[in-house]
Parts: structure tokens; sequence; C-alpha cells
């Protein structure tokens, strides 16, 4: 009897050790499964995603990088991609709006939350600070100059990352170039001042700078059309007359690659004919 239940407590601990691990290789399938599932999933999302955006279609290409989100918070590429599109759909709300301002300011500031976790992401690459730099700088843009002046500061030190880490990031340059241009335009008088209502320093920029960093863009990405009419309108600033019509001209025949460049296309032609004559 002794060796009859041996024997059996034998047989049961082979079958319970063979079941154990029957279920934890089925249990292993099972989690690879839904994690090549999920991989599946999520490359096609972003698929999806970018072709929403190259057909100007950033709210529903928002709509795939959310499933994306939902699944891997942290997943930098879809955090980069959503800064990008906010500051899309805020620069195509349409300015004869009589609350635009603070649409755009809505959705820049949404660009800026989503390229600051992209940097908590990956604080080593080139297009978190861009994105980030990008997304403030919009927000200066509809903002009072207190908040521009606060801003200025933090625009210029994530541009300064995004280079330093990428020195073929021609979108980084064109954002310096036109910071330079815009900060050189304060003049001293409206400097000091400023510098007394708000208690801040005001940072200084150069026009040279400016066409230097514009000048980069353009030779990074040749096919950009508004950092073509950015550099124009930093000739102008200098009145560098031929230099500015010349790219000017060049416009009119490049294709059309984001939501804005049908707007920078007509900005081109009414800035040449304003400098026709000089």
């Amino acid at each position: 009897m002794m060796t009859m239940i041996f024997h059996l407590c034998v047989a049961l601990g082979i079958f319970f050790v063979t079941a154990g691990t029957a279920h934890s290789a089925a249990m292993t399938a099972l989690g690879e499964t839904g994690c090549c599932r999920r991989d599946t999933d999520v490359e096609r999302w972003h698929k999806n995603a970018d072709r929403l955006y190259a057909q100007f279609r950033p709210r529903e290409a928002v709509g795939e990088l959310q499933k994306i989100l939902e699944v891997d918070s942290r997943n930098f590429e879809a955090l980069i991609k959503m800064a990008r599109t906010y500051v899309d759909i805020g620069d195509m709300i349409s300015e004869v709006v009589a609350d635009w301002k603070q649409r755009k300011a809505e959705d820049y500031a949404i660009a800026e939350g989503y390229a600051r976790r992209a940097i908590k992401v990956d604080p080593g690459s080139t297009w978190s600070h861009f994105w980030l730099a990008a997304a403030l700088g919009n927000v200066a843009m509809v903002s009072p100059v207190s908040r521009q002046l606060e801003l200025a500061g933090e625009i210029r030190a994530h541009i300064e990352k995004a280079i330093a880490l990428d020195r073929k990031n021609g979108l980084a340059y064109h954002a310096y170039g036109v910071w330079h241009r815009k900060v050189a335009e304060i003049g001293g008088a409206s400097r000091v001042l400023a510098s007394v209502i708000y208690s801040r320093s005001v940072p200084t920029g150069s026009l040279e700078k400016s066409v230097e960093y514009l000048k980069r863009a353009v030779e990074l990405n040749p096919g950009v059309i508004v950092s073509r009419l950015e550099l124009a309108r930093s000739y102008v600033a200098r009145e560098e007359w031929e230099p500015a019509r010349e790219l000017l001209r060049s416009i009119p025949d490049l294709p059309i690659q984001f939501s804005d460049d049908n707007k920078h296309k007509r900005q081109a032609a009414q800035l040449l004919t304003e400098i026709s004559g000089r």
C-alpha cells in the first residue's frame, strides 16, 4: 500500500510540474503575442499619424498619437509628434477669429507640455529641445510683452541646446535666426523702457547673426519655404535688397510641404512687391 501511495505521489508530482511548466510556457507565449501585437499596433498608429499629418489633418493625427500614449506614455516619438502637431494646430487658427490669440496660446501650451515630457524621456535629443523652443516661441508671439521677456532666455537656451546636440538641425538654426532678428528689432529706448517697466533685462540680438543662422538653415533645408522667407526678412532689416529679392523670387516654384506654406508664399509675394523699388 505504501509503495502504491509513493508511486501515486510521484505521478501526481510529475503531473503538476508538467502542468505548471506548460502553463508557464503558455503564459509566456501569450505575453509575447500581446507584446508583439502592441508593437504592431504602435507602428500602425505612427504610420497613420504621419500620413494624416502629411495630409494637413493634424487633429486626426492627434487621435492616432493618443492611442500610442495610452499604451506607452513615455513613447518619445509620439511625444515629439504631439508637440509638433499642436504647434501646427495653433498655426492653422485664422487670425480673423475674435479669440484667435487665446486659442493659439492654448494649443501652443499643449505643445509645450508634450515637449517637456519628451525632454524628461530623452534630454539628449535635439528634437525635444527644438520643439520646446518652438512651442515657447509661439506662446511668446501671442503673449504680453512681460511674458515674452520672461520666455526669451529659456527659448534661447533650448535652441542652443538643440544646435549643440545636432549641428545639422536646420530648423533649430531657423529658430535662432528668427530669435536674433526679433530681439535685435527692440530699439534702445524700448529696451530701457522695458527693463524699467518689467524689471527684467532685455536680451540682445544681432541682425548679422540672424542672417548667419538663417543662411545655415536654408543650406541644410533648401526646400523649406519659411526659412527662405525669414532670411529675406532679415536681409530687408539690414537693407540688403538684392539678396532679399533673389530669395523671394525663388519661393513660388518650391513645393508645398507644410500646412502654412501657402500663407508663406503669399507673404513672400507681398514682401517682394514692397521692396521692388529698393
